[in-house]
């Protein structure tokens, strides 16, 4: 059974869900998602919680998080190599599907970017078109944009 809470943060209100095996979701307000049982004080909540909003003041950079996203294997793939983009970094979506060892996967790349359940946490973010501009973001362009500035500084 999937235990959640919501909060408020720079990025608006958002949702993290998390059962057993670690935190599952991310939910932007407005989105969709599983049924989940509030609760308040429970520890990897509250955890991912304090860890979200250091992030987003600029005082973390690196989630210390057990994540657990359900996923194709191919997903799954895509998202440990995003995990690996240091902060303040981008690549393309090129550039991933080459660390995958499949150069010509930037479009799976990127479909697999859009399932992401843990945006943020899994940070597909940082993920650009080649020419430099945003390309796309399941939970919106102006929070790629808003989570691009924090990584640079402005």
């Amino acid at each position: 059974m999937l235990q959640g809470v919501c909060l408020n943060t720079a990025l608006g209100g958002l949702r993290l869900l998390c059962d057993e095996r670690g935190l599952r979701f991310l939910l932007f307000e407005g989105e969709a998602g599983p049924f989940f049982v509030p609760s308040e004080g429970h520890g990897l909540l509250r955890e991912a919680g304090d860890q979200i909003r250091a992030f987003l003041d600029g005082r973390l950079r690196c989630f210390d998080l057990p994540l657990a996203p359900d996923g194709t294997v191919f997903q799954r793939r895509v998202w440990s190599v995003l995990q690996a983009i240091p902060y303040g970094e981008t690549r393309s979506y090129g550039e991933v599907a080459l660390a995958l060892g499949q150069s010509g996967a930037a479009r799976a790349v990127g479909r697999a970017n859009g399932k992401n359940p843990l945006p943020v946490f899994i940070p597909c973010h940082r993920v650009i078109l080649a020419g430099g501009g945003l390309g796309g973001y399941s939970s919106g362009l102006a929070r790629k944009r808003l989570l691009l500035d924090l990584e640079a500084g402005r």
